[in-house]
């Protein structure tokens, strides 16, 4: 059984850093591209970062130059740095798990169950 299990959010203030882990069993990590997405309230869901399996990265604009998705095949984690946060960061952060880094939702076949991220003005 597949399970994704996400941690680290909290509250920060403005300007302020979290990294987020997710830490994967039941699948062979090392062949999974690896992705983050976010919802706000009241919005969709959205794509954040991706990580192939050979480490190719890509990011959403309101990602890029602030957030870093890296991999740690040996401990089957992927992590989120977000750095200079802003309010508008604000949402659930769900790990996912599926074929190619690209931001599709449809493209990841595993979800966990999110973790929150409050960012404070």
């Amino acid at each position: 059984q597949v399970q994704l299990v996400e941690s680290g959010g909290g509250l920060v203030q403005g300007g302020g850093s979290l990294r987020l882990s997710c830490a994967a069993s039941g699948l062979s990590f090392s062949n999974y591209a690896m992705a983050w997405f976010r919802q706000a309230p009241g919005k969709e869901r959205e794509f954040v970062a991706a990580i192939s399996a050979s480490g190719t990265t890509r990011y959403a604009g309101s990602a890029e130059g602030r957030f870093t998705i890296s991999r740690d095949n040996a401990k089957n984690t992927v992590y989120l740095q977000m750095d200079s946060l802003k309010p508008e960061d604000t949402a659930v952060y769900y790990c996912a798990a599926g074929v190619r880094n690209v931001p599709s939702k449809s493209s990841y076949g595993y979800w966990g169950q999110g973790t929150q991220v409050t960012v404070s003005s």
